[in-house]
């Protein structure tokens, strides 16, 4: 499906059962434009997999200048735009649920700042979340619950950077470490599920 983004149309997939039948909605957003990230990244595509299975009616999209989504990249101002549109129009398609932001690596960081922004986001997870690069000081006030999940063996995002700035992050949040998964959780996206499944409480 397509909808309309600041810089354009954003190309979109959308997840769901029975239309207009969902108390909950997500939006996920995709790892780094410029390093290949895309809606169909593996870890993007569990992650709205799990959230799917768990109920949620799930918009995954492409950022502006990805795939068949229009504009150029713009440095994560005009991406956290993006996602803002894809936000707003899950809201009209659903306007009664609950809704959920989430987002791998770059996308976590664009997640973050969305959710922190919008007052009717009621959650957000952060999937190796880029902390040594990308400031998520907008966490630091947001008062929503926050569900983190690390590998162990990320050289990308290192996990002890990740703790090194966790504790400023306002509550509710929790930090969850999957052992032994790299960054793209090669080979550790049934435990990837698994800390999403378990940690993740539908009302």
């Amino acid at each position: 499906m397509t909808l309309e983004g600041p810089a354009g149309v954003l190309e979109g997939l959308l997840q769901e059962r029975d239309a207009h039948d969902h108390a909950l909605t997500a939006v996920v957003c995709h790892p780094h434009p410029l390093h290949g990230g895309t809606l169909h990244n593996k870890v993007v595509h569990r992650v709205a997999s799990v959230l799917h299975g768990l109920g949620a009616a799930v918009l995954r999209f492409n950022f502006r200048g990805v795939g068949g989504s229009a504009g150029q990249h713009d440095q994560g101002a005009g991406e956290l735009e993006d996602a803002r549109a894809a936000l707003r129009w899950m809201e009209a398609r659903y306007p009664d649920a609950r809704r959920w932001v989430a987002g791998f690596s770059f996308g976590a960081w664009v997640a973050a700042r969305l959710a922190a922004s919008e007052p009717r986001a009621d959650r957000v997870i952060l999937v190796a979340p880029p902390v040594a690069t990308s400031d998520f000081s907008a966490l630091e006030s947001a008062r929503l619950p926050k569900l983190v999940i690390q590998g162990t063996q990320d050289v990308v995002c290192p996990l002890a950077t990740l703790e090194g700035v966790f504790p400023s992050w306002a509550e509710p949040k929790a930090l969850v470490r999957v052992e032994g998964a790299s960054h793209f959780f090669d080979r550790r996206l049934a435990a990837l599920a698994d800390a999403m499944r378990t940690n993740l409480k539908i009302p």
